[in-house]
């Protein structure tokens, strides 16, 4: 279940990577979209040291949040 979690947030970090790359003016809409980035790369990179807690709290306090900003831009 951890390493399910864990891989769904590393796409989410990457696609929002390219998408600043692609589509700046539609990354920038994204709340907090460099900390999400920086979230998939101590995934990605600093396996070692990843908190559950703290991977529960994204879960719980800021996912909601960023579906419900997806949501809203794809149906602009």
């Amino acid at each position: 279940m951890h390493a399910a979690i864990e891989r769904e947030f590393s796409i989410v970090g990457e696609a929002l990577n390219r998408l600043g790359k692609e589509a700046p003016a539609v990354a920038d809409q994204i709340p907090e979209r460099r900390q999400i980035i920086a979230f998939r790369n101590i995934l990605v990179h600093g396996y070692d040291a990843i908190d559950d807690h703290v991977v529960w709290d994204v879960i719980q306090h800021h996912l909601p949040m960023l579906m419900a900003k997806v949501q809203e831009l794809l149906a602009d």
